[in-house]
């Protein structure tokens, strides 16, 4: 058997290389057509051959150093072949990814994450991960004598994980009872391949639309009504669960599609699931805090307690914390299982600094609103129930959500606040500690008016109303006199704004309809001074 050595690299004029002492002898001469001198040249000279069923002229494009070389020719073609049926049904060669260099150098471009002029003796092309390793197709560069030229080979290591990776991706079952004439090529896919995928899709959505209806009717038989809500919230993603699990047992078991479509397919399944899994188990956790919600706090406002309003806003919080959770966990298990940064293309992709300064330019208002949204939710200077005059606008806060805020107005408009918005701004919070409000009924009057007569007849009516309270705190007093008269202000506490609103109201009218029966001399009157009588003679003339 050759030795194969790694640990020498050489130089030349055009890159460099691993030395070893032979290639591939028991394999014999290598036919002129196949071309190894750059990456890109290899690779298709491989999946050409093996697409006309060539694997013999193929195994040349293997480094086979490894095997004996009396067991290379024997061994050589169902290795080749194996290895071009994982590749066909599981890499997706996007050959602009491929140098077509024979150094590989890297050349200066935005995406790449090597140093550009760079000489690269070895390029990955797929890794994969199942039971508990990770095995890896590679090529390399090889040079055996100083009169040989250098030739790209998939290395020793990905010979010997080919038996492997064949029994994981390799053809299923089905695939050998279809006829010869279906398995040819037809648009970047084999003919069965055409009819197999709309029979699928069918079939997935026909069992998709099962496990909904089986949930939905299930759910209905639940013994509390929350869990019937939850549950019947919940049908849809457990059935987009459902269709993924089946679609990737049928791609596992029976049947295993070319690489476009398992490059499309696959990441796609592994998306579904981690969406399904995760958009079922927060809606049955909103059902449960809608539960926990409409239980201990029911309908809010600030006429509820402040440990209410609190509870209220600690709830929406959770809710906020679980879902950012569940997203990070889905996109950890969505990354973990496609191995996206692990091909050509995509490495180069996500080494990409512009890429990552677009994201955060982009997701730069989105995040800061989530941001403040859990600020608001955490520290709690607004809640959601509390009375809150923002911008000129009296309103209740009736919701925080991640990017904005709901706030409802006391004549029922709703005013849509971006959350970091709202947080910039000073606003007042009449709900911070108390609901309770201190309301001021400030009346126009002459100056003849008897303020201890309309502080008498205040103090009894408001004792009389149900909206004021604290009425040891009722007061009535002259807090401004010009030449129009005296502006008399009377004070009543109300439990909370909304209530305030209405009793400052009827307190209005039974002061202005006691003047009006009682002492009529009390309106405010026009008041003409001795300079104002001299030019009223001056125009009369």
């Amino acid at each position: 058997m050759a030795l194969f050595c790694t640990s020498v690299i050489a130089q030349d004029d055009q890159g460099a290389w691993y030395d070893a002492e032979s290639l591939n002898e028991g394999l014999g001469p290598r036919p002129e057509s196949i071309n190894l001198t750059t990456p890109r040249a290899a690779m298709r000279a491989f999946v050409e051959n093996g697409r006309q069923d060539r694997f013999g002229a193929a195994a040349h494009v293997l480094n086979l150093n490894q095997i004996e070389d009396s067991q290379q020719a024997k061994r050589a073609e169902q290795i080749a072949q194996q290895l071009y049926q994982v590749l066909d049904r599981r890499v997706w060669v996007d050959w602009s990814d491929l140098p077509s260099r024979p150094d590989a150098k890297v050349e200066q471009t935005a995406g790449n994450s090597n140093t550009p002029g760079e000489v690269r003796r070895d390029l990955g092309i797929k890794l994969f991960e199942f039971d508990g390793r990770a095995y890896e197709i590679r090529i390399a560069r090889y040079k055996a004598g100083e009169n040989q030229e250098a030739v790209w080979l998939f290395t020793p290591q990905t010979v010997a994980d080919v038996p492997a990776l064949h029994d994981a991706y390799g053809p299923r079952a089905f695939e050998r009872v279809i006829p010869r004439e279906m398995k040819k090529q037809l648009g970047g896919l084999r003919i069965w391949e055409w009819v197999a995928l709309p029979v699928m899709f069918g079939l997935l959505i026909a069992i998709g639309w099962l496990v909904n209806t089986v949930v939905t009717a299930l759910s209905r038989k639940a013994p509390y009504a929350f869990l019937q809500h939850a549950f019947s919230r919940a049908g849809f993603p457990l059935a987009l669960f459902a269709v993924a699990v089946v679609a990737q047992l049928v791609l596992s078991l029976a049947v295993s599609f070319s690489g476009p479509v398992t490059s499309i397919v696959q990441p796609m399944l592994v998306i579904v699931m981690a969406s399904g899994v995760g958009v079922a188990a927060l809606r049955i956790v909103d059902a449960l805090l809608d539960r926990i919600t409409q239980r201990y706090v029911g309908d809010i406002d600030d006429t509820r307690s402040l440990d209410k309003r609190e509870l209220y806003t600690s709830i929406y919080a959770l809710r906020r914390i679980i879902v950012l959770l569940m997203v990070g966990f889905a996109a950890l298990y969505v990354l973990a299982r496609l191995n996206l940064f692990d091909s050509i293309g995509m490495t180069l992709l996500a080494s990409a600094g512009v890429l990552t300064v677009l994201l955060g330019i982009a997701g730069q208002a989105v995040l800061g609103n989530i941001m403040a949204s859990l600020q608001i939710a955490l520290a709690k200077p607004v809640r959601i129930g509390d009375s809150v005059l923002f911008e000129g606008d009296w309103a209740y806060v009736e919701s925080i959500f991640y990017t904005f805020m709901r706030l409802r107005t006391w004549d029922e408009r709703r005013i849509i606040v971006p959350v970091r918005h709202f947080v910039s701004k000073p606003f007042e919070n009449w709900s911070v500690t108390d609901a309770r409000i201190l309301r001021a009924i400030p009346l126009v009057l002459d100056h003849r008016a008897d303020t201890d007569i309309l502080r008498d007849k205040f103090i009894e009516l408001a004792k009389a109303d149900d909206g004021v309270i604290d009425h040891e705190n009722l007061s009535c007093y002259v807090t401004s006199h010009s030449d129009r008269g005296q502006e008399v202000t009377c004070y009543a506490m109300a439990p909370d704004p909304s209530t305030g609103w209405k009793a400052e109201m009827r307190l209005r009218e039974g002061l202005l309809s006691y003047i009006r029966e009682n002492h009529p001399d009390w309106w405010p009157r026009e008041r003409i001074t001795g300079s104002d009588e001299s030019r009223a003679a001056a125009v009369s003339g």
